[in-house]
């Protein structure tokens, strides 16, 4: 577009039309915006294509942020009848002030709570790659829509992995930054454990992201000063040490086809590094104790809080089931427990980077089975919450570590595999250069099979 090889206004109508053909089956959409979208990118044809980064491209908000003049239902029947947000949430106002048009909101489970990506006011959004199966979630909508090519940004935020399974699950690159390299505000619904993220189809796409959305934001205690960015570590010539386990925590083996393509994932990365691997069991880390059962109490508790025990019980019966049993837990969760389990937080911090020091990676899988049903029906068809057993991602939040998924390599269902690299604190950009490197040696596809990118839908090498 600013080559003008492609007008934005026709950019932004080729997406809004594969978004409306590609909804019906994928389920991505949880608002429609394209009147204000089209406005938007005719201004910018009419004299400022040339400012700003993204020069116009179509960008979906995940619905659990604002966007001003359009509702923030969070994937929930409770808020229905939301009115239009007034402010523009901080990583959505970055990308447009950086030239995004935004055409819609994204879809997610309610509230941001589960792995699936499903809700009672939207309905089921399904992987491109399989439509059996789920994208993921909680950023499963704006994954889905990446992966089949329908945008060409769309945003994420993570809490307990919310960026690093869809990710993983839809064959992007996923960075859910260290706590405080992206400024929040207001106060997350998990206070300390939630950040935005990012999620790319290419590595020069996420490098491009992170250099426009991160930055401080007054009122967010964990910001990063604006200053200090400019000296955070770059990869360097210095092999690092390497770190590799099925998991952290002591929840059972992988399924056979995910400890494959970790095997194979990991000797990859040690032969780009040259580095020897230290293999680790779950035991090693935080036993006796378990951070995922930890994230639990405190992610659930925070959640009740904000939303008030007066208004989580009056709107009960408008709740999925998953979100009962998520506030179920939080409803029974005592004073004593939330602080205890605050308080381990910081051995489980104290752990992992005594283990990372300054130059060390931890290389585990993101989802430690091969995926599950779209609609969150488990193995004996019934609708419930992901059990913690298929996942390996919280530890990153509670510690505000940066850990970035990078897909590398297919699972038996059809889905990508997704290597989760966790890195030292503020050396967020050591893993947006690893995965530049990492497509260099091992491209992965931009696009879902049957799909293509947003760059070809246009004809455009």
């Amino acid at each position: 577009m600013r080559s003008g090889r492609r007008r934005a206004l026709e950019v932004t109508e080729v997406s809004l039309r594969r978004l409306e053909d590609a909804n019906p089956v994928l389920g991505v959409l949880a608002a429609r915006d394209g009147d204000r979208a089209r406005r938007a990118a005719g201004a910018l044809d009419r004299g400022g294509i040339r400012e700003g980064l993204l020069a116009g491209a179509p960008t979906l908000i995940k619905d659990l942020e604002d966007w001003a003049g359009l509702p923030t239902r969070q994937g929930s029947r409770s808020l229905a009848a939301a009115g239009p947000a007034t402010t523009s949430s901080p990583t959505p106002a970055r990308l447009a002030a950086a030239g995004a048009v935004v055409v819609g909101k994204s879809t997610l489970p309610e509230f941001a709570i589960e792995g699936y990506t499903a809700n009672d006011l939207t309905g089921v959004t399904r992987n491109p790659w399989n439509l059996a199966l789920s994208p993921g979630g909680s950023s499963g909508g704006s994954a889905a829509a990446l992966a089949a090519g329908l945008v060409a940004v769309a945003t994420a935020t993570d809490g307990g992995g919310s960026v690093r399974i869809p990710a993983a699950l839809c064959g992007l690159l996923g960075l859910k930054p260290t706590t405080g390299l992206i400024g929040r505000f207001p106060a997350p619904d998990w206070i300390d454990y939630s950040t935005d993220g990012l999620l790319a189809c290419a590595a020069d796409d996420l490098a491009l992201l992170v250099s426009i959305v991160r930055g401080p934001v007054a009122g967010d205690p964990a910001s990063l000063p604006a200053a200090l960015h400019a000296s955070l570590p770059r990869w360097r010539a210095a092999p690092p040490r390497l770190l590799a386990a099925e998991r952290t925590s002591a929840w059972g083996p992988l399924d056979p086809d995910v400890e494959r393509a970790l095997d194979a994932a990991v000797d990859l990365v040690a032969d780009v590094v040259r580095a020897p691997v230290d293999w680790m069991a779950p035991d090693e880390f935080f036993a006796p104790a378990d951070p995922d059962l930890d994230w639990y109490v405190t992610c659930a508790a925070e959640h009740v809080h904000r939303l008030g025990e007066a208004t989580v019980r009056a709107s009960w019966d408008l709740y999925h089931v998953a979100t009962q049993e998520f506030f179920a837990r939080g409803l029974d969760v005592s004073l004593p427990a939330y602080l205890a389990a605050r308080r381990r937080r910081f051995a489980y911090t104290r752990r992992l980077e005594e283990l990372l020091g300054d130059d060390g990676l931890l290389l585990t899988p993101v989802v430690t089975s091969s995926g599950w049903p779209a609609d969150g029906r488990d193995a004996s068809g019934e609708v419930h919450g992901l059990h913690p057993r298929h996942l390996a991602t919280v530890i990153q939040n509670i510690t505000g570590l940066p850990a970035l998924s990078v897909p590398l390599g297919m699972l038996d269902s059809g889905l990508p595999f997704g290597l989760q690299i966790t890195a030292p604190r503020f050396h967020d950009d050591r893993l947006v250069d690893l995965a530049a490197l990492l497509e260099e040696v091992a491209p992965w596809p931009h696009s879902a099979p049957g799909y293509v990118t947003l760059p070809d839908a246009l004809g455009l090498d």
